[in-house]
């Protein structure tokens, strides 16, 4: 996909449940290599209902951050459990186990930015 300069408004990206992703854990991929070709970031917006979760999973390249916009849920890293809300940011090094659910009772919605787009 060739590479160039956009403005696009959320409405216009579809939600989409990704693999490994359950109960209405969306996300809509704002800049992704599908819609716009990048190559060093994924920025994406999701809203996880209640009881919605990823699977404990990790990166080898990639770094991530989310920045938790509103609701709350609970993030395990590498065991850990902490429970993450309004205005939290996680950052996430490569090869950290991580996940989060909705433990909630209204959406959880937050930013997640990953780089590199690829993690081989």
């Amino acid at each position: 996909m060739e590479r160039k300069a956009f403005i696009r408004n959320i409405a216009e990206v579809d939600w989409l449940e990704f693999p490994g992703h359950f109960g209405g854990a969306l996300s809509k991929p704002l800049v992704h290599p599908d819609n716009c070709g990048s190559q060093q970031l994924d920025y994406r917006i999701s809203a996880y209902q209640p009881k919605a979760h990823v699977q404990l999973h990790t990166h080898k390249l990639q770094e991530q951050v989310y920045h938790v916009l509103d609701g709350e849920g609970l993030m395990v890293i590498d065991g850990q459990r902490s429970v993450v809300r309004k205005h939290d940011v996680i950052f996430l090094p490569p090869g950290v186990s991580h996940s989060i659910t909705n433990n909630g009772l209204n959406d959880l919605v937050f930013i997640v930015v990953s780089g590199p787009v690829k993690d081989e």
